[in-house]
Protein backbone atom coordinates (compact mmCIF):
# COMPACT_ATOMS: atom_id res chain seq x y z
CA UNK A 1 0.00 0.00 0.00
CA UNK A 2 2.82 2.35 0.89
CA UNK A 3 4.44 1.61 -2.46
CA UNK A 4 1.21 2.36 -4.31
CA UNK A 5 0.89 5.69 -2.51
CA UNK A 6 4.46 6.57 -3.45
CA UNK A 7 3.83 5.76 -7.09
CA UNK A 8 0.66 7.83 -6.97
CA UNK A 9 2.58 10.76 -5.50
CA UNK A 10 5.22 10.52 -8.23
CA UNK A 11 2.54 10.43 -10.91
CA UNK A 12 1.15 13.72 -9.56
CA UNK A 13 4.49 15.51 -9.77
CA UNK A 14 4.69 18.19 -12.44
CA UNK A 15 7.87 19.31 -14.17
CA UNK A 16 6.32 21.73 -16.61
CA UNK A 17 4.67 25.10 -16.36
CA UNK A 18 0.90 25.38 -16.16
CA UNK A 19 -0.95 27.11 -18.99
CA UNK A 20 -1.27 30.21 -16.84
CA UNK A 21 2.44 30.25 -16.06
CA UNK A 22 3.26 29.77 -19.73
CA UNK A 23 1.10 32.78 -20.54
CA UNK A 24 3.00 34.88 -17.98
CA UNK A 25 6.29 33.60 -19.38
CA UNK A 26 5.34 34.56 -22.92
CA UNK A 27 4.16 37.98 -21.78
CA UNK A 28 7.48 38.72 -20.06
CA UNK A 29 9.52 37.21 -22.87
CA UNK A 30 7.76 39.38 -25.42
CA UNK A 31 8.35 42.54 -23.40
CA UNK A 32 11.99 41.63 -22.79
CA UNK A 33 12.68 41.03 -26.47
CA UNK A 34 10.76 44.01 -27.88
CA UNK A 35 11.27 46.69 -25.27
CA UNK A 36 14.27 45.71 -23.19
CA UNK A 37 16.84 44.05 -25.46
CA UNK A 38 17.27 47.09 -27.77
CA UNK A 39 18.20 49.34 -24.82
CA UNK A 40 20.19 46.98 -22.60
CA UNK A 41 23.62 48.40 -23.42
CA UNK A 42 22.36 51.97 -23.44
CA UNK A 43 21.30 51.67 -19.81
CA UNK A 44 24.37 49.62 -18.90
CA UNK A 45 26.82 52.18 -20.25
CA UNK A 46 24.98 55.24 -18.93
CA UNK A 47 24.10 53.60 -15.58
CA UNK A 48 20.66 55.16 -15.90
CA UNK A 49 17.81 53.61 -13.99
CA UNK A 50 15.35 52.22 -16.58
CA UNK A 51 12.20 53.98 -15.42
CA UNK A 52 10.53 53.45 -18.79
CA UNK A 53 10.98 49.67 -18.60
CA UNK A 54 9.90 49.54 -14.96
CA UNK A 55 6.74 51.47 -15.83
CA UNK A 56 5.90 48.87 -18.49
CA UNK A 57 6.50 46.05 -16.04
CA UNK A 58 4.32 47.83 -13.50
CA UNK A 59 1.50 48.13 -16.03
CA UNK A 60 1.51 44.32 -16.26
CA UNK A 61 1.37 43.92 -12.47
CA UNK A 62 4.96 42.76 -12.12
CA UNK A 63 5.93 45.25 -9.42
CA UNK A 64 3.42 43.59 -7.09
CA UNK A 65 3.55 40.00 -8.29
CA UNK A 66 2.31 38.19 -5.18
CA UNK A 67 0.46 41.11 -3.59
CA UNK A 68 -3.31 40.61 -3.43
CA UNK A 69 -5.41 42.32 -6.05
CA UNK A 70 -7.25 44.35 -3.43
CA UNK A 71 -3.92 46.02 -2.60
CA UNK A 72 -3.09 46.68 -6.24
CA UNK A 73 -1.05 43.56 -6.89
CA UNK A 74 -1.27 40.83 -9.50
CA UNK A 75 -2.28 38.13 -7.02
CA UNK A 76 0.15 35.59 -8.50
CA UNK A 77 2.32 33.04 -6.68
CA UNK A 78 5.99 32.52 -5.93
CA UNK A 79 6.17 30.17 -8.93
CA UNK A 80 5.12 32.92 -11.31
CA UNK A 81 7.62 35.20 -9.59
CA UNK A 82 10.60 33.01 -10.47
CA UNK A 83 9.34 32.65 -14.05
CA UNK A 84 9.19 36.44 -14.42
CA UNK A 85 12.63 37.00 -12.89
CA UNK A 86 14.27 34.29 -15.01
CA UNK A 87 12.82 35.62 -18.26
CA UNK A 88 13.98 39.17 -17.51
CA UNK A 89 17.44 37.99 -16.45
CA UNK A 90 17.93 36.17 -19.76
CA UNK A 91 17.93 39.59 -21.41
CA UNK A 92 19.00 42.06 -18.71
CA UNK A 93 19.89 40.90 -15.18
CA UNK A 94 19.86 44.51 -13.95
CA UNK A 95 16.13 44.87 -14.60
CA UNK A 96 15.52 41.41 -13.15
CA UNK A 97 17.33 42.51 -9.98
CA UNK A 98 15.12 45.59 -9.72
CA UNK A 99 11.99 43.44 -9.93
CA UNK A 100 13.35 40.80 -7.56
CA UNK A 101 14.46 43.26 -4.89
CA UNK A 102 11.38 45.47 -5.07
CA UNK A 103 9.03 42.50 -4.79
CA UNK A 104 11.06 40.22 -2.55
CA UNK A 105 12.53 42.61 0.00
CA UNK A 106 10.79 45.91 0.78
CA UNK A 107 7.28 44.99 -0.39
CA UNK A 108 7.53 41.42 0.90
CA UNK A 109 8.64 42.64 4.32
CA UNK A 110 5.61 44.90 4.72
CA UNK A 111 3.29 42.19 3.37
CA UNK A 112 4.70 39.50 5.69
CA UNK A 113 5.20 41.43 8.91
CA UNK A 114 3.36 44.74 8.55
CA UNK A 115 0.10 45.60 10.26
CA UNK A 116 -3.12 45.86 8.28
CA UNK A 117 -2.82 49.63 8.49
CA UNK A 118 0.75 49.57 7.18
CA UNK A 119 -0.21 47.27 4.30
CA UNK A 120 -3.13 49.47 3.32
CA UNK A 121 -1.00 52.58 3.49
CA UNK A 122 2.14 51.46 1.67
CA UNK A 123 1.51 48.37 -0.46
CA UNK A 124 -0.85 49.84 -3.10
CA UNK A 125 1.79 52.37 -4.22
CA UNK A 126 4.51 49.71 -4.19
CA UNK A 127 2.48 47.00 -5.92
CA UNK A 128 1.38 49.39 -8.65
CA UNK A 129 4.91 50.63 -9.23
CA UNK A 130 3.96 54.21 -8.39
CA UNK A 131 6.68 54.03 -5.78
CA UNK A 132 9.82 51.92 -5.63
CA UNK A 133 10.89 50.12 -2.48
CA UNK A 134 14.31 49.75 -0.86
CA UNK A 135 15.34 47.36 1.91
CA UNK A 136 18.11 48.68 4.12
CA UNK A 137 20.09 46.16 6.20
CA UNK A 138 23.73 46.33 5.06
CA UNK A 139 26.09 48.94 6.49
CA UNK A 140 29.70 49.92 5.76
CA UNK A 141 30.87 47.82 8.71
CA UNK A 142 28.24 45.09 8.81
CA UNK A 143 27.19 42.82 5.98
CA UNK A 144 26.62 39.22 7.01
CA UNK A 145 27.40 40.25 10.59
CA UNK A 146 24.16 41.99 11.53
CA UNK A 147 25.43 42.28 15.09
CA UNK A 148 27.91 44.87 13.87
CA UNK A 149 25.10 47.22 12.87
CA UNK A 150 25.64 50.85 13.92
CA UNK A 151 22.36 52.48 12.87
CA UNK A 152 20.50 53.30 16.06
CA UNK A 153 16.88 54.14 16.84
CA UNK A 154 16.03 55.94 20.07
CA UNK A 155 12.50 56.50 21.40
CA UNK A 156 11.34 60.10 21.64
CA UNK A 157 7.76 60.41 22.79
CA UNK A 158 5.53 59.08 20.03
CA UNK A 159 8.44 58.92 17.61
CA UNK A 160 11.74 57.19 17.04
CA UNK A 161 14.92 59.08 16.12
CA UNK A 162 17.14 57.25 13.64
CA UNK A 163 20.84 57.92 13.07
CA UNK A 164 23.27 55.98 10.95
CA UNK A 165 23.82 54.88 7.36
CA UNK A 166 23.20 51.96 5.03
CA UNK A 167 25.28 50.95 2.04
CA UNK A 168 24.81 48.86 -1.14
CA UNK A 169 21.08 49.55 -0.99
CA UNK A 170 19.22 48.49 -4.13
CA UNK A 171 16.85 51.28 -5.24
CA UNK A 172 18.68 53.41 -2.67
CA UNK A 173 18.48 56.64 -4.67
CA UNK A 174 15.32 55.99 -6.71
CA UNK A 175 13.24 54.43 -3.95
CA UNK A 176 10.46 56.22 -2.12
CA UNK A 177 9.65 53.69 0.59
CA UNK A 178 12.43 52.31 2.77
CA UNK A 179 12.27 49.35 5.15
CA UNK A 180 15.15 50.04 7.53
CA UNK A 181 16.75 47.86 10.21
CA UNK A 182 18.15 49.66 13.26
CA UNK A 183 19.27 48.77 16.78
CA UNK A 184 17.36 50.16 19.72
CA UNK A 185 20.00 49.12 22.26
CA UNK A 186 23.60 48.47 21.22
CA UNK A 187 24.32 46.55 24.42
CA UNK A 188 21.75 43.95 23.40
CA UNK A 189 23.20 43.70 19.90
CA UNK A 190 21.15 41.93 17.25
CA UNK A 191 18.48 41.07 19.83
CA UNK A 192 17.47 44.74 19.74
CA UNK A 193 17.27 45.09 15.95
CA UNK A 194 13.92 46.60 14.97
CA UNK A 195 12.37 47.50 11.63
CA UNK A 196 10.95 50.84 10.54
CA UNK A 197 9.22 52.18 7.43
CA UNK A 198 10.73 55.44 6.23
CA UNK A 199 9.66 57.61 3.32
CA UNK A 200 11.60 59.81 0.96
CA UNK A 201 11.14 63.39 2.04
CA UNK A 202 11.49 62.75 5.75
CA UNK A 203 13.79 65.39 7.20
CA UNK A 204 17.25 63.95 7.79
CA UNK A 205 16.90 61.11 5.27
CA UNK A 206 19.28 61.63 2.37
CA UNK A 207 20.99 59.68 -0.39
CA UNK A 208 24.76 59.48 -0.40
CA UNK A 209 27.11 57.93 -2.92
CA UNK A 210 25.67 56.09 -5.90
CA UNK A 211 27.95 53.13 -6.60
CA UNK A 212 29.88 52.75 -9.87
CA UNK A 213 29.70 48.98 -10.33
CA UNK A 214 31.33 46.21 -12.34
CA UNK A 215 27.96 44.84 -13.41
CA UNK A 216 24.23 45.30 -12.81
CA UNK A 217 24.93 48.88 -13.78
CA UNK A 218 21.38 50.05 -14.44
CA UNK A 219 20.20 48.63 -11.13
CA UNK A 220 20.33 51.50 -8.66
CA UNK A 221 22.74 50.94 -5.75
CA UNK A 222 23.42 53.73 -3.27
CA UNK A 223 24.22 54.73 0.29
CA UNK A 224 21.32 55.99 2.40
CA UNK A 225 21.98 58.34 5.32
CA UNK A 226 19.92 59.02 8.45
CA UNK A 227 20.55 62.10 10.53
CA UNK A 228 18.06 62.57 13.35
CA UNK A 229 15.23 61.22 11.20
CA UNK A 230 11.98 61.44 13.15
CA UNK A 231 9.91 58.30 12.47
CA UNK A 232 6.36 57.95 13.83
CA UNK A 233 5.87 55.07 16.27
CA UNK A 234 3.23 53.55 13.97
CA UNK A 235 5.98 52.98 11.38
CA UNK A 236 7.58 50.29 13.54
CA UNK A 237 7.00 46.90 11.88
CA UNK A 238 6.11 44.30 14.49
CA UNK A 239 7.56 44.61 17.98
CA UNK A 240 10.81 46.11 19.19
CA UNK A 241 13.55 43.50 18.83
CA UNK A 242 11.75 41.45 16.16
CA UNK A 243 13.95 42.79 13.37
CA UNK A 244 16.63 40.13 13.23
CA UNK A 245 14.14 37.28 12.89
CA UNK A 246 12.14 39.26 10.36
CA UNK A 247 15.26 39.97 8.28
CA UNK A 248 16.28 36.32 8.22
CA UNK A 249 12.83 35.30 6.98
CA UNK A 250 12.90 37.94 4.24
CA UNK A 251 16.41 36.91 3.21
CA UNK A 252 15.21 33.31 2.84
CA UNK A 253 12.62 34.44 0.32
CA UNK A 254 15.02 36.86 -1.34
CA UNK A 255 17.48 34.05 -1.96
CA UNK A 256 14.92 32.28 -4.10
CA UNK A 257 14.72 35.42 -6.23
CA UNK A 258 18.51 35.49 -6.60
CA UNK A 259 18.46 31.81 -7.55
CA UNK A 260 15.89 32.55 -10.28
CA UNK A 261 17.97 35.49 -11.46
CA UNK A 262 21.03 33.20 -11.61
CA UNK A 263 19.10 30.64 -13.65
CA UNK A 264 18.11 33.40 -16.08
CA UNK A 265 21.71 34.55 -16.51
CA UNK A 266 22.87 30.97 -17.06
CA UNK A 267 20.13 30.34 -19.62
CA UNK A 268 20.93 33.59 -21.36
CA UNK A 269 24.57 32.51 -21.63
CA UNK A 270 23.50 29.14 -23.01
CA UNK A 271 21.16 30.67 -25.60
CA UNK A 272 23.84 33.09 -26.79
CA UNK A 273 26.48 30.36 -26.90
CA UNK A 274 24.27 27.98 -28.88
CA UNK A 275 23.58 30.67 -31.44
CA UNK A 276 27.24 31.59 -31.75
CA UNK A 277 28.45 27.97 -31.89
CA UNK A 278 26.10 27.19 -34.77
CA UNK A 279 27.20 30.24 -36.76
CA UNK A 280 30.93 30.46 -36.03
CA UNK A 281 32.98 28.62 -38.64
CA UNK A 282 36.47 27.26 -37.91
CA UNK A 283 38.45 24.83 -40.03
CA UNK A 284 35.55 24.48 -42.43
CA UNK A 285 32.71 23.68 -40.04
CA UNK A 286 30.66 25.27 -37.23
CA UNK A 287 32.40 25.10 -33.87
CA UNK A 288 29.23 23.41 -32.53
CA UNK A 289 30.46 20.25 -34.24
CA UNK A 290 33.59 20.08 -32.09
CA UNK A 291 33.43 17.87 -29.01
CA UNK A 292 35.15 20.46 -26.83
CA UNK A 293 32.36 22.95 -27.45
CA UNK A 294 29.65 20.32 -27.11
CA UNK A 295 30.91 19.26 -23.71
CA UNK A 296 30.89 22.85 -22.48
CA UNK A 297 27.31 23.27 -23.65
CA UNK A 298 26.31 19.96 -22.06
CA UNK A 299 27.72 20.99 -18.68
CA UNK A 300 26.12 24.43 -18.87
CA UNK A 301 22.69 23.04 -19.76
CA UNK A 302 22.75 20.25 -17.15
CA UNK A 303 23.77 22.53 -14.29
CA UNK A 304 21.21 25.14 -15.32
CA UNK A 305 18.42 22.58 -15.39
CA UNK A 306 19.42 21.35 -11.93
CA UNK A 307 19.51 24.95 -10.67
CA UNK A 308 16.06 25.63 -12.11
CA UNK A 309 14.60 22.57 -10.39
CA UNK A 310 16.13 23.55 -7.04
CA UNK A 311 14.70 27.04 -7.48
CA UNK A 312 11.25 25.76 -8.42
CA UNK A 313 11.29 23.44 -5.39
CA UNK A 314 12.18 26.28 -3.03
CA UNK A 315 9.51 28.55 -4.54
CA UNK A 316 6.90 25.80 -4.24
CA UNK A 317 7.84 25.20 -0.60
CA UNK A 318 7.51 28.91 0.10
CA UNK A 319 4.11 28.97 -1.59
CA UNK A 320 3.05 26.05 0.60
CA UNK A 321 4.11 27.86 3.77
CA UNK A 322 6.90 25.39 4.54
CA UNK A 323 10.25 26.13 6.19
CA UNK A 324 12.46 27.25 3.30
CA UNK A 325 15.73 28.14 5.02
CA UNK A 326 17.61 25.07 3.78
CA UNK A 327 15.92 24.86 0.38
CA UNK A 328 16.45 28.56 -0.36
CA UNK A 329 20.12 28.44 0.64
CA UNK A 330 20.71 25.35 -1.51
CA UNK A 331 18.96 26.87 -4.51
CA UNK A 332 20.78 30.18 -4.18
CA UNK A 333 24.19 28.58 -3.61
CA UNK A 334 23.99 26.08 -6.45
CA UNK A 335 22.28 28.37 -8.96
CA UNK A 336 24.63 31.30 -8.40
CA UNK A 337 27.78 29.18 -8.69
CA UNK A 338 26.37 27.39 -11.75
CA UNK A 339 25.57 30.74 -13.36
CA UNK A 340 29.15 31.95 -12.83
CA UNK A 341 30.43 28.82 -14.55
CA UNK A 342 27.93 29.19 -17.40
CA UNK A 343 28.83 32.83 -18.01
CA UNK A 344 32.54 31.98 -17.93
CA UNK A 345 32.11 29.16 -20.42
CA UNK A 346 29.93 31.38 -22.58
CA UNK A 347 32.76 33.86 -22.93
CA UNK A 348 35.19 31.02 -23.62
CA UNK A 349 32.97 29.61 -26.38
CA UNK A 350 32.81 33.04 -28.00
CA UNK A 351 36.58 33.40 -27.87
CA UNK A 352 37.71 36.96 -28.57
CA UNK A 353 34.16 38.00 -29.41
CA UNK A 354 33.14 37.12 -25.87
CA UNK A 355 35.34 39.95 -24.66
CA UNK A 356 33.58 42.73 -26.54
CA UNK A 357 30.32 44.44 -25.76
CA UNK A 358 28.54 43.62 -29.02
CA UNK A 359 27.93 40.10 -27.70
CA UNK A 360 25.68 39.54 -24.66
CA UNK A 361 27.97 37.09 -22.84
CA UNK A 362 30.30 39.97 -21.95
CA UNK A 363 27.56 41.57 -19.86
CA UNK A 364 26.43 38.28 -18.34
CA UNK A 365 30.03 37.73 -17.27
CA UNK A 366 30.09 41.08 -15.45
CA UNK A 367 26.60 40.84 -13.99
CA UNK A 368 26.77 37.29 -12.70
CA UNK A 369 29.38 37.75 -9.99
CA UNK A 370 26.91 39.60 -7.80
CA UNK A 371 24.88 36.40 -7.59
CA UNK A 372 27.49 34.72 -5.38
CA UNK A 373 27.68 37.82 -3.13
CA UNK A 374 24.23 39.41 -2.77
CA UNK A 375 21.63 38.07 -0.30
CA UNK A 376 24.46 36.27 1.52
CA UNK A 377 27.68 35.06 -0.06
CA UNK A 378 28.21 31.49 -1.19
CA UNK A 379 30.20 30.95 1.98
CA UNK A 380 27.25 32.13 4.09
CA UNK A 381 24.93 29.81 2.16
CA UNK A 382 27.19 26.86 2.97
CA UNK A 383 27.10 27.86 6.64
CA UNK A 384 23.30 27.97 6.53
CA UNK A 385 23.12 24.60 4.77
CA UNK A 386 25.53 22.92 7.17
CA UNK A 387 23.77 24.39 10.21
CA UNK A 388 20.43 23.15 8.93
CA UNK A 389 21.82 19.65 8.41
CA UNK A 390 23.50 19.49 11.80
CA UNK A 391 20.36 20.68 13.60
CA UNK A 392 18.08 18.09 12.02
Amino acid sequence: MAYEETVSDVQRMEFSLTEGQKAVQELVRDLAEKDLRPVVMKYDESQEFPFEIVDKLASLGFMGITCPEELGGAGLTDLETIVIIEELAKVDPSVALTVASHNGLCTAHIMKFGSAEQKNRYVPDLASGRKLGAWALTEPGSGSDAGGMRTIAKPDGKNWILNGSKTFITQGSVGSTYVVMAMTDREQGKASISVFILEKGMRGLSVGKKENKLGMRSSDTATVLFENVRVPAENLIGAVGDGFKQALAILDGGRIGIAALSVGIAQGAIDASLKYARERMQFGKPIAEYQGIQWKLADMATETTAARLLTQRAAWMKMMGMDITLAAAQAKYFASEAAVRAANEGVQIHGGYGFIKEFPVEKFYRDVKLMTIGEGTSEVQKMVIARSLLNQ
